[in-house]
């Protein structure tokens, strides 16, 4: 996928708004993929993306997160951590599935399906330049910013 175009498609997003890859074409784009809102690590993820937001968009990118999360259990994690950008939910696996995120895991010593923590940033043209894959959250996006800022 890396250095392809990637192909569009939409979700339903915090904030009464529909997610299209399409709509966004013309500025870089930062998808962060994470297991579930309100836990220890996807709470540092996110207040990381969120206190360099500001930084993002002065580069021109567009930040958004992504879970298996309903859009309550977003909008509260939103409102909880003040997060300036929107979350997408993504139930039905879609993006997911698109992203080849979700894997078996072992939580508690017990195999479960979930989301891999990954982040991919798409630049101006819709193509696909750089992707993380098991993601460690503390300092993962400064990174991130970096690399935009490379673009």
């Amino acid at each position: 996928m890396l250095d392809q175009p990637v192909p569009d498609f939409a979700l339903p997003a915090t904030g009464q708004q529909t997610f299209s890859l399409s709509a966004l074409r013309g500025s870089p784009l930062v998808l962060f993929f994470y297991p579930k809102d309100n836990t220890p690590g996807c709470t540092t993820e996110a207040a990381e993306f969120r206190d360099l937001h500001a930084q993002f968009r002065r580069a021109g990118c567009a930040v958004y997160g992504i879970s298996r999360d309903g859009l309550k259990s977003h909008e509260g994690f939103k409102a909880k951590l003040t997060l300036p950008f929107e979350l997408l939910s993504d139930g039905e696996e879609a993006a997911c599935t698109q992203f080849g995120v979700i894997r078996q895991k072992v939580l508690y010593g017990k195999p479960v399906r979930g989301i891999e923590r990954s982040t991919f940033v798409i630049d101006a043209r819709g193509v696909l330049r750089r992707e993380w894959r098991g993601v460690k959250a503390p300092g993962h996006a400064a990174a991130v910013l970096e690399f935009v800022k490379s673009l």
